[in-house]
């Protein structure tokens, strides 16, 4: 499920290149990955081993070498829809990103991706997640 409006192509970026940062938000590892609308793959890039303000400082680090044009943060429910505790812990760290890097950001359902990830062999599965997210909302872009 996407959460919120595609973003327009910037005029100086055509839509076919447009880069997204996609995030699998923990409370200890944040996974990361990369892609973009063309190829409509993601490549993982390393986790994000911290917490708080540290956590944004390796953000804004990824941010700064990626120059995405939006962002996408994987969401969890439960089998069923329902939101539980880190359902709302990823979209506040959606709003946070938001706020603070003023680029768009989605949300996109991620059950499952942890699944998927080790069922393939990731050695970081955090990481191989946040491709199973990015690469899913790449597949439903237009």
């Amino acid at each position: 499920m996407i959460a919120l409006a595609m973003p327009l192509p910037s005029p100086a970026v055509p839509a076919h290149f447009q880069t997204f940062l996609a995030f699998d938000f923990g409370l200890k590892r944040t996974g990361v990955a990369v892609g973009n609308r063309m190829l409509r793959s993601a490549t993982p890039q390393a986790t994000i081993k911290a917490e708080g303000d540290a956590r944004f400082a390796q953000v804004a680090e990824r941010i700064k070498a990626w120059q995405p044009d939006a962002l996408v943060v994987g969401v969890p429910y439960h089998p069923d829809g329902a939101s539980h505790d880190n359902t709302r812990r990823a979209q506040r760290f959606a709003r946070q990103l938001q706020g603070r890097f003023g680029l768009p950001v989605y949300e996109v359902d991620e059950r499952y991706s942890t699944t998927e990830a080790l069922a393939g062999g990731a050695r970081d599965a955090d990481a191989a997640s946040a491709c199973i997210i990015l690469e899913q909302f790449l597949r439903n872009l237009p």
